[in-house]
């Protein structure tokens, strides 16, 4: 019997890193929440994933890991990212559906999401899976869209738009793409045990106009200072939050790292290109292909 699982945004084959990212005017972004991933990350560990690293635009900033997964929907962004990093051994490549998380319960220490959840229809079935595969004391640092910015109060008070900015509930504005309020999420996380802690509200001065004027160090710098004002009100666009395992819990036995997606039983060595789930109810094989893992969809 398959199993149903919430609509996944799929990215394969587009051309998100030139056309949205590579000259397109966005280092005035990529500065700022490279600013705020490293207030909250912790700068080395054990085991750290990415979730929606896509082409692995971050994935300079995980220096400090022993291993980095970069884990992804789309098979062709995460090629894009192995030719860019070449062949160092700390990054692991893996296809998935994050409804799905294809790795045993307790295995890592930092997980990070950026830029990507506004894209989950069911933001608490992945904070589940989230929770499951984080170690205890392990660290969750999130961005969202935040559906409570300035812009989105503006035009709500011009009665520019119908929803409300600040109601709790998220708010699809077109369709795979969600904005969050900052209270619905730290509900969610707590609501699987995360405990969201300190928050940094982020990209201040994405307006056009003022990206065409001023220096991108200089906005970088306000934005640097800005974003310290995040627990105490968030009207930015970008919100980021750390949120903490708790220290009680399931950690992963060593030497296991790989589990079946649908029945999350650990899965042994790559036999032939494949990885072969032992449970005889399930049985499923996953394709292994020039390092990239793929748990999109079962072999056989």
């Amino acid at each position: 019997m398959s199993i149903e699982t919430p609509p996944v945004c799929d990215y394969e084959g587009s051309d998100y890193r030139t056309r949205f990212w590579e000259g397109q005017g966005r280092d005035y972004e990529d500065r700022v929440e490279r600013v705020a991933l490293r207030r909250l990350m912790p700068p080395t560990g054990s085991t750290l994933i990415e979730i929606g690293a896509g082409f692995g635009r971050l994935a300079d900033e995980y220096r400090g890991y022993e291993k980095v997964v970069l884990f992804d929907y789309s098979r062709s962004l995460l090629r894009e990212a192995q030719a860019h990093l070449g062949d160092d051994p700390r990054f692991v490549y893996v296809a998935g559906n994050w409804y799905q998380m294809p790795f045993v319960a307790g295995l890592f220490e930092t997980l990070v999401q950026i830029r990507t959840l506004h894209h989950a229809a069911d933001a608490p079935a992945l904070f589940r899976q989230l929770a499951r595969i984080a170690r205890p004391d392990g660290q969750y640092i999130l961005e969202f869209a935040n559906k409570q910015n300035l812009k989105a109060i503006l035009r709500y008070a011009l009665r520019r738009q119908e929803w409300s900015p600040f109601s709790s509930e998220p708010v699809e504005f077109v369709a795979l793409n969600f904005d969050f309020h900052p209270r619905w999420i730290r509900q969610q996380l707590r609501q699987v045990q995360f405990a969201p802690g300190r928050m940094l509200t982020v990209s201040h001065f994405r307006f056009e106009p003022l990206k065409k004027r001023l220096p991108t160090s200089l906005l970088a710098r306000l934005d640097s200072m800005a974003q310290l004002t995040g627990n105490w009100w968030q009207l930015s666009p970008s919100v980021f939050v750390c949120s903490a395992h708790p220290a009680v819990g399931e950690t992963a036995v060593p030497h296991t790292f790989f589990a079946c997606p649908h029945c999350q039983t650990p899965l042994g060595e790559v036999k032939n290109g494949r990885l072969h789930c032992p449970n005889s109810a399930c049985q499923k094989q996953w394709q292994v292909e020039d390092g990239l893992y793929d748990f999109k969809e079962p072999v056989s």
